[in-house]
C-alpha cells in the first residue's frame, strides 16, 4: 500500500514538474539575447491583462511601448510564442519596408479549406499567393477607380442625410457607431455588391441583419471558439472549430455567387467591385503604375502601392479566391469604417472650433458647386476635411497594433551590439498607437488638433511615424475608398446638422476593455439641423 502511495506521489510529482517545465520553457528567450522585456505569465504570456479584459487595447500597446524608453525592441508573449515589439522608427522602416521579404505574413488562424472566406482573403494569405493576389486586387483601388466609383457613394450620403431630415428633432439623439454602420452598410451593398437596400429607413432589411449577425464576436461559445483558436490552435484545428460559423456566411456566399452569375450571362456593367471583380476574372483588368500615383491632392493618410502591387500577374484566380475578397472587402468597409467615422463625429462634437472651420470649408465648396454634384476630385481638393479624418486617425487608429511573422532567419543587433536571430515563424509588432502617442512624433499627442497636417506643419512630420493603414507593402489596399466613404459621410451631414453632445455622451471617451477598438459606452451624439443652410 505505501509503495503503491509512493508510486502515485511521484508520478503526480513529476507530472507536476513537467507542467511547470512547459508552462514556462522558452521563457527566457530574451534574456538569452539580451533584450528587455515584460514578465509574461504562464500559458497567458504578457497579454494575460487583455484576455481578462483588465486594460484596453490601447493601454496595453501605451505600456508596452514606454516600458523601456531608449530600447529598440521590447521582448513580449503572445501566450507562449515570443514577440519583437519594435519601438524604434528607424527599426521599423527596416524591417517592414526595406527587408519585408523576410517579414512578408501575418500570422494566420484560419484553416483555408475549412473557411475559404477568411482564409483565402487578401489579409490571411501568405508568402507568393499573397504577392499575387495584391497585385491582382491592386488597380481596383486606384485613384481612378475611386472616380468610377464615387457617385455611388456619394449618392448614399445624401440619402443619410436627407432621411435625418425627415427625423423630428427630439429622435435626432443617436448612438453613432450604430448608425455609421447602417451608411457603411448600404456604401458597400452599393458600391460592391450593385443593391440598394436603406438600412436607415429599412431597419431590419435582410443584408444589413445579415452583416450585423457576421459581426457579432460576443456570447460564451463564440469566447471559448477564439480562446481554442488563438491560445490552442492545434486543438482547435482537430476540432475543426471555425472562426466564423457557416451558417453566418451562406448568405453573402449566395448574394455574392448570384450577383456574379447574373453579371456574367447578363452583360451587366456597373461601376462597383464586382464588375471589377469580374474584369479580374476575365484578365481585362490591367495594372498601370502611373494609376498608382498620388496626386497633389492625395490624402496623407492615403498609403502609396508598393513594387509588390505594381506588378502585372497573370494566373487565374478560383471562384473561392474571389468571393473571398469581396468578402474581406466588405467585413472592413463595414466594421473598420464606421468605427473610424463614430471616432470623427465625436471629435468635432466635443472640439466646436474644429467643427465650424469645416463647416465653413463644406459651406464654401457647396457654394462654389452652384448645385452641381459634389465629385471626387473637388472632395480631394477640401484640406480641413482631409486634416480632419487624418489627425482623428492618428488618435484613434483602426489597429493599435500590426503584426508580422518572419518567414526566414533574420539576422541584427541588439542595443548593446550583440548579434541575435529572429527565427522562423516568430512573430514581429509594430506598437501603431505607440508612435501615434509619443511626444517626440506628435506634440501633445492627446489633443485633437488637425493644425498638424496643414500645409505649413506637415513637412515636420516624420511620414514613417504615422501609420493607421499599416506598414510597409501590407499596408491597407484599401485606404482610398476608406477616406472616401468617411469624407462623403462628414460633407453631407455637416452640410445639414451641427453635431452636439448630449448627457449620454461620455467625456473624456473611453475604450472597451479587451481586445474591441470600441468606445466603451458607445459614442452618443444629437444632429442639430442648420437653420441657415437647407441643402440636399
Amino acid at each position: 500500500m505505501l509503495l503503491t502511495t509512493g508510486i502515485i506521489v511521484v508520478a503526480l510529482v513529476w507530472i507536476c514538474r513537467k507542467i511547470y517545465n512547459w508552462a514556462y520553457e522558452g521563457y527566457d528567450l530574451f534574456e538569452k539575447i539580451g533584450i528587455p522585456h515584460i514578465k509574461p505569465i504562464p500559458f497567458f504570456g504578457t497579454n494575460y491583462k487583455l484576455f481578462s479584459r483588465k486594460v484596453t487595447l490601447r493601454d496595453f500597446c501605451l505600456n508596452c511601448y514606454n516600458a523601456y524608453p531608449g530600447a529598440s525592441i521590447v521582448g513580449l508573449f503572445d501566450q507562449k510564442r515570443p514577440v519583437f515589439l519594435i519601438t524604434d522608427l528607424e527599426l521599423v522602416k527596416q524591417i517592414g519596408v526595406k527587408d519585408f521579404d523576410y517579414f512578408v505574413d501575418h500570422r494566420g488562424v484560419v484553416d483555408e479549406k475549412k473557411e475559404p472566406f477568411f482564409g483565402l482573403n487578401l489579409v490571411n494569405l501568405k508568402g507568393q499567393k499573397w504577392r499575387d493576389m495584391r497585385a491582382t486586387l491592386s488597380p481596383i483601388f486606384t485613384g481612378s477607380k475611386m472616380r468610377q466609383m464615387f457617385e455611388l457613394i456619394s449618392e448614399i450620403g445624401a440619402q443619410m442625410a436627407e432621411y435625418f431630415k425627415q427625423v423630428d428633432d427630439k429622435d435626432r439623439e443617436f448612438e453613432f457607431k450604430e448608425m455609421f454602420s447602417r451608411y457603411t452598410n448600404d456604401v458597400i451593398a452599393t458600391s460592391a455588391f450593385g443593391i440598394q437596400v436603406d438600412s436607415l429607413k429599412h431597419r431590419d432589411n435582410e443584408f444589413f441583419m445579415s452583416a450585423k449577425t457576421l459581426m457579432d464576436f460576443t456570447g460564451f461559445w463564440t469566447g471559448i471558439r477564439f480562446l481554442l483558436l488563438f491560445m490552442f490552435p492545434a486543438i482547435g484545428k482537430f476540432f475543426g472549430i471555425r472562426m466564423v460559423p457557416e451558417w453566418k456566411t451562406k448568405f453573402f456566399a449566395n448574394l455574392i455567387t448570384e450577383t456574379m452569375n447574373v453579371r456574367e450571362k447578363e452583360g451587366i456593367v456597373r461601376p462597383d467591385l464586382i464588375n471589377l471583380m469580374l474584369q479580374l476574372k476575365k484578365g481585362v483588368l490591367k495594372n498601370e503604375n502611373q494609376d498608382h500615383e498620388k496626386d497633389k491632392n492625395e490624402s496623407f493618410a492615403a498609403v502609396d502601392e508598393s513594387e509588390v502591387g505594381r506588378v502585372t500577374v497573370r494566373r487565374q484566380w478560383s471562384d473561392n479566391e474571389l468571393l473571398a475578397q469581396a468578402f474581406i472587402f466588405f467585413l472592413a468597409g463595414f466594421e473598420t469604417s464606421s468605427t473610424a467615422m463614430s471616432f470623427v463625429a465625436y471629435e468635432l462634437a466635443v472640439n466646436k472650433d474644429v467643427q465650424e472651420k469645416l463647416i465653413d470649408e463644406i459651406d464654401q465648396v457647396s457654394s462654389d458647386l452652384s448645385g452641381k454634384k459634389l465629385t471626387y476630385d473637388t472632395l480631394q481638393k477640401m484640406k480641413y476635411i482631409d486634416m480632419v479624418v487624418t489627425e482623428s486617425l492618428r488618435k484613434w487608429a483602426p489597429a493599435e497594433i500590426t503584426d508580422r511573422v518572419c518567414v526566414k532567419d533574420y539576422k541584427m543587433k541588439n542595443d548593446q551590439g550583440q548579434e541575435f536571430t529572429i527565427k522562423k515563424d516568430q512573430n514581429v509588432w509594430f506598437p501603431i498607437s505607440g508612435f501615434h502617442y509619443d511626444p517626440k512624433y506628435f506634440e501633445n499627442p492627446e489633443k485633437f488638433d488637425p493644425e498638424r497636417f496643414s500645409d505649413e506643419n506637415k513637412d515636420k512630420i516624420n511620414p514613417a511615424a504615422y501609420m493607421p493603414f499599416g506598414v510597409g507593402p501590407r499596408n491597407c489596399i484599401g485606404s482610398r475608398f476608406a477616406l472616401m466613404e468617411i469624407k462623403v459621410a462628414l460633407y453631407y451631414l455637416l452640410l445639414n446638422f451641427t453635431l452636439e453632445v448630449t448627457e449620454k455622451t461620455q467625456i473624456p471617451l473611453k475604450l472597451k476593455k479587451g481586445f474591441a477598438q470600441q468606445a466603451e459606452n458607445g459614442i452618443w451624439l444629437k444632429l442639430k439641423p442648420r437653420e441657415s443652410n437647407s441643402n440636399p
